[in-house]
């Protein structure tokens, strides 16, 4: 017991003389829907706000009740292109919206939660908003190497693919000495 106190109390000291710099930030979004006659995007555009905020805004509308909508979220790191990377999962989104069961989705609906429309149960039907979308590095709940990585998420209604939301970011984390 002993041991394990001066062992934390030599990582305090440590890591007490190093500040972190954190990028986080998204450099990309590409939006496209299958279906227009199902769903359409009005609005998918990055806007930089200061040199470290770039804000997502996301404007789409669905025009017939979806009861049944599944999602198909993949994250791919920077390598040469982009390569599959470790996360990859489906989700039931009207379960989820229902039951938060899923920690992949849970992390992806809390990055952007606060900032959307989207924040109920089946059935979706209208407009749907991401409006002053940034990422906050506080609510990613991963450890993430540094480097670049795109999200790609298929939408599914009714087991079709109606539309693609891909956002590419950057996560850099630079440990510097202080002074």
């Amino acid at each position: 017991m002993r041991i394990n106190l001066v062992l934390c109390a030599l990582l305090v000291v440590f890591f007490a003389n190093f500040t972190v710099a954190l990028v986080f930030k998204m450099t990309n979004a590409v939006c496209e829907s299958y279906n227009k006659s199902w769903f359409e995007f009005h609005t998918c555009r990055l806007k930089a706000q200061s040199r470290d905020r770039v804000v997502f805004n996301m404007n789409g509308t669905i025009l017939h009740p979806a009861n049944i909508i599944h999602t198909h979220m993949k994250i791919y790191k920077r390598e040469s292109g982009f390569k599959p990377w470790l996360i990859d999962s489906k989700i039931d989104t009207c379960r989820f919206m229902r039951t938060n069961y899923d920690p992949v989705g849970k992390i992806v609906f809390g990055l952007f939660q606060q900032f959307s429309n989207i924040n109920h149960t089946c059935p979706y039907v209208g407009p749907q908003v991401l409006q002053g979308f940034y990422l906050k590095p506080e609510l990613l709940y991963l450890p993430f190497p540094t480097g670049q990585y795109l999200l790609a998420i298929r939408w599914f209604f009714d087991r079709k693919l109606q539309f693609d939301t891909n956002v590419s970011f950057i996560f850099e984390e630079d440990f510097r000495k202080s002074n």
